[in-house]
């Protein structure tokens, strides 16, 4: 089997999840740094059109978007496991938070990070006032809970992990959030895990 190669960047939130993911499948994987430079290349466009990461390479497949990424290795590797459960209503758990992924996560604590870290477009104001929803529903939901769709890790936890976990980088304090704060230890006390490099936690203002 040809080596997996992820595309990608230190300090993307998107490329740290499936890197996890690939640390957890126990895969030999490369990864390769994509910065803004090499995504406006031509040749990225190949991989991936809309000039984004992650994008996973695995044999003749190229395949982007992190999360659709995610549900790949978990099927295609682990489909007996644990990551994405077969049972529908399992299932729709984890989805729920794929969705929040994508939604409140980007555009909550992932915008306002880089907005504030590398001067990104963006509303901040909105992004802080949509993190710090999101944050004091993931609190209440954790509260009593071990992880976000079950009672073990699953692919929600890889999916939110990241960009909560560093939500301080963006001006959003995690410490109103006792049981978001104990769930993201927990997500660190796994055997797989990997820290994404941190950023400067900007002053209070």
């Amino acid at each position: 089997m040809s080596k997996i190669r992820l595309h990608g960047t230190p300090l993307s939130g998107h490329a740290h999840r499936v890197e996890l993911m690939l640390r957890i499948l126990g895969f030999d994987f490369e990864v390769v740094e994509a910065s803004a430079a090499v995504r406006a290349a031509p040749e990225y466009a190949r991989l991936n059109p809309l000039r984004q990461i992650p994008v996973l390479e695995d044999g003749d497949l190229i395949l982007a978007d992190s999360n659709a990424i995610l549900v790949y290795l978990a099927k295609r590797y682990d489909p007996d496991g644990p990551w994405l459960p077969s049972d529908p209503v399992a299932a729709a758990h984890v989805q729920r938070w794929l969705s929040i992924a994508a939604g409140e996560v980007m555009h909550g604590p992932a915008t306002a990070r880089v907005v504030t870290q590398w001067g990104m477009p963006g509303d901040i104001v909105r992004a802080k006032h949509i993190a710090e929803r999101l944050l004091a529903f993931m609190d209440q939901h954790l509260a009593g809970r071990t992880y976000l769709a079950a009672d073990h890790p699953t692919l929600a936890d890889l999916a939110c992990y990241s960009y909560v976990a560093h939500a301080p980088e963006g001006a959003i304090p995690l410490e109103p959030y006792p049981a978001v704060r104990a769930w993201l230890a927990r997500v660190e006390a796994q055997p797989w895990f990997k820290p994404m490099p941190a950023s400067p936690i900007p002053e209070p203002a």
